[in-house]
């Protein structure tokens, strides 16, 4: 959704996450940023157009890596008539701050996973306007019936290569992320034939222990699905996936941070674990009810009951969350749990960096957000600033 500014545009006095000081930033006509330097430094437009930040951060917009679906429309559902319902969501992403994203398929029958990987292929050339489709994120089926969560039991599948072959048909180049339990294969043989694939494998759902979860890293796995939920919980014998995953210095985890999936002490203890943003990565985890009022709603064949931004099975199984990805960042600082840039970082360059996207902002459209703390409540606040 880029713009050109039709003139030059000098960016001053800026905090940009992963630069020391206050920074300038040159974009061009064709609204892609030339150069950041630091303040004092000679702009090379002559400042022809020049917005003064005051000290405000800047950065690009959000990566969401893991989202079910928004607007009524949970992304295992989408069909070639209600397609137009998923342009919309792209345009609603963009509005809440993000610039790209994985629609993420949960556990259903191979029918539908295909179906919907069918209407996103041939989404993904034509995209314009709005939140830009990266790739598809498969949670599921291979996950282990014992951490399965809410996921439907029916549909779990077996984790061989002939199997997932069977689930991503003709589709494996759309499929950007798997999430799957590594334990489930004691052959070793899928996340290496995954991998050849181009696809990122992400362990959830999951009962690994401490050595599964190494081997499973050795052979080719570089991520981990919402930190702490749906896998055993760090022991001080038995470290586990999570534990495994957080000393790894090649591996991220993903987390979700709307103070109901992990408690805002836990997600403190794992940022000083963690290499504090190079080893996580903000997901909002969001369900088709993303963008709608509480209320109760479908969810496959049965149905959610969304309080206040949590969505919860009838037996009250926490499904997942209804709150935009950049919330995750505004309760980080609110919290207490991290500065400013760590929590920026967090939503925007480390997805990025886990999935193989540039990081920095230079030569990128300037899709940038402007963020401003209050200092007397540590509100933060957001604003699309260029793009």
């Amino acid at each position: 959704m880029t713009q050109a500014t039709q003139n030059p545009v000098d960016i001053i006095n800026a905090r940009v996450p992963g630069y020391k000081d206050l920074q300038m930033l040159l974009v061009n006509k064709e609204g892609i940023i030339e150069q950041i330097l630091p303040m004092g430094t000679v702009g090379i437009h002559g400042c022809v157009s020049l917005l003064n930040l005051g000290g405000d951060w800047i950065s690009l917009g959000g990566v969401d890596l893991q989202i079910n679906g928004a607007l009524g429309l949970a992304f295992p559902d989408l069909t070639a008539e209600n397609a137009h319902i998923l342009q919309k969501i792209t345009k609603f992403l963009w509005d809440v701050g993000v610039d790209g994203f994985l629609p993420t398929l949960v556990t259903t029958s191979v029918e539908k996973i295909q179906r919907s990987l069918a209407v996103i292929a041939e989404i993904i050339p034509s995209q314009q306007a709005g939140a830009k489709i990266l790739g598809v994120h498969l949670e599921g089926p291979f996950l282990n019936f014992q951490k399965r969560g809410a996921h439907p039991a029916e549909y779990l599948l077996p984790l061989t290569i002939d199997e997932v072959k069977r689930v991503l048909g003709d589709y494996a180049h759309v499929v950007k992320v798997i999430t799957l339990a590594p334990e489930l294969d004691p052959t070793g043989k899928v996340i290496p034939y995954l991998r050849s694939l181009g696809i990122t494998v992400s362990l959830g759902h999951s009962q690994a222990t401490f050595a599964q979860a190494q081997l499973a890293f050795e052979l080719g796995a570089t991520m981990v699905t919402h930190a702490f939920n749906a896998m055993p919980p760090l022991h001080h014998r038995e470290p586990g996936l999570l534990g495994a995953a957080i000393t790894h210095p090649d591996v991220m985890c993903g987390f979700i941070a709307d103070g109901e999936h992990v408690s805002p002490t836990m997600l403190q203890i794992l940022l000083r674990a963690s290499y504090q943003e190079k080893g996580l990565f903000l997901v909002s985890d969001a369900l088709s009810p993303l963008g709608l009022p509480d209320g109760v709603y479908p969810w496959d064949s049965r149905e959610i009951e969304v309080k206040n931004g949590t969505a919860r099975l009838a037996d009250g199984t926490l499904s997942g969350t209804t709150l935009p990805l950049l919330v995750g960042v505004q309760n980080l600082v609110k919290w207490g749990i991290c500065d400013v840039e760590t929590a920026i970082l967090l939503a925007t360059n480390a997805p990025r960096q886990a999935i193989g996207l540039p990081e920095i902002v230079k030569n990128q459209p300037a899709n940038l957000l402007r963020w401003h703390l209050d200092e007397a409540t540590q509100e933060l606040t957001w604003q699309r600033l260029l793009g």
